[in-house]
């Protein structure tokens, strides 16, 4: 990863932060978005003891807002002349229901929007760097989901688990679009589970929900292990050419049938396009 570039959203924490430390330690300048000043500040301390040869450098957004999503993004397009990854990982949970500023469901605009936007604006210099990679985080949490086309970003009858259910079902569906579209241009796009990992997921849900997360995280696997597939994906020569996939544990498998639903997975990511073009760009 010498030489390489690695932008990465949700960096400050979980499988985020150790794999940005792995690459970084690999040789790579990590380019990471995060929300909370000192959280980020802690993780280009770790970064630099990692790898003190590059200038490695952190953004500041709310992933929850389009405008904000575009914004970061083109300062990162004007920064860097080269992306040699894109790590999309930010998400979180939400107990109750919050419509943002934009008029979006919160975690369908942090978990899939960010990726989309954030993946649009970035596209040119993605495709501008030879053997470019999209790595997408989803979730098997996808299997208990499916598109509703009435009801896209669950307005009605909100419920927390069905909502990141639901916003994982998107990222595959999103990164299977988007390997489609840049089929023979040398970027790849994969998407991965990285098994229940004990991170700070979940430690703001209220309620029942956080009361059940912070018992099953003592029988969660450790971000060390959940970042494995994530690296593999952003760095391993076997991985280069490989699109379109889900992998878990480093290797392909196999998602739904909802998530391999091609129409389906053309129908998000218009409405997604409509939702990015129409969201006003004043933050």
């Amino acid at each position: 990863m010498k030489g390489k570039v690695v932008v990465i959203t949700g960096a400050t924490s979980g499988i985020g932060q150790i794999a940005a430390e792995r690459l970084a330690a690999m040789g790579a300048r990590i380019v990471f978005v995060a929300r909370d000043k000192v959280r980020a500040q802690a993780t280009l301390e770790r970064l630099r003891k990692q790898n003190s040869s590059v200038e490695h450098r952190a953004y500041y957004a709310d992933l929850s807002r389009v405008p904000e999503m575009k914004r970061v993004a083109a300062e990162i397009a004007a920064a860097e002349t080269r992306i040699d990854v894109l790590l999309n990982n930010a998400g979180a949970m939400f107990s109750q229901q919050h419509v943002t500023e934009d008029g979006l469901e919160r975690t369908f605009a942090l978990n899939h929007m960010s990726y989309f936007v954030v993946t649009q604006v970035l596209r040119e210099r993605l495709l501008s760097t030879p053997d470019a990679r999209i790595v997408n985080t989803s979730s098997n949490a996808h299997r208990g989901a499916h598109v509703d086309y009435n009801d896209l970003q669950m307005m009605h009858g909100y419920r927390m688990f069905k909502a990141y259910c639901l916003s994982k079902l998107y990222n595959i569906l999103f990164t299977r679009e988007l390997s489609r579209q840049l089929q023979g241009t040398g970027v790849t796009a994969n998407c991965f589970h990285p098994g229940f990992v004990a991170t700070r997921f979940g430690d703001d849900t209220s309620g029942a929900g956080g009361l059940l997360f912070r018992v099953i995280k003592h029988f969660a696997i450790t971000p060390e292990k959940g970042a494995e597939t994530p690296v593999f994906l952003a760095s391993a020569e076997q991985a280069k050419g490989v699109t379109g996939e889900y992998f878990y544990k480093c290797a392909p498998t196999s998602p739904t049938k909802h998530a391999v639903d091609d129409a389906a997975a053309r129908w998000l990511w218009a409405q997604s396009e409509k939702i990015s073009q129409t969201v006003s760009h004043s933050a």
